[in-house]
C-alpha cells in the first residue's frame, strides 16, 4: 500500500523531490492532476511505501 506524503507545486518540484528520495533509497511515486492537459505547471502528490514512511518523514526533518 501507498500513503500520501505530501503535495507540491509543480511536476518540476515533484521530480526534485523524487531524484532527492531515490537517492536516499525511498521508492516514491508521483501522480498528476486527473486533467490530462494540465502540464507541468500543476500541483503533484507524492506517495511513498507505507514501510516508508517513517524513512521519508526522518529526511525531510533532517533538511
Amino acid at each position: 500500500m501507498w500513503t500520501k506524503f505530501m503535495e507540491v507545486k509543480s511536476g518540476y518540484t515533484a521530480q526534485i523531490w523524487l531524484e532527492f528520495f531515490q537517492a536516499e533509497g525511498v521508492a516514491i511515486r508521483i501522480i498528476p492532476p486527473l486533467d490530462a492537459e494540465a502540464g507541468m505547471r500543476f500541483a503533484r502528490e507524492l506517495w511513498v511505501p507505507n514501510s516508508k514512511t517513517h524513512v521519508a518523514a526522518e529526511l525531510m526533518r533532517k533538511i
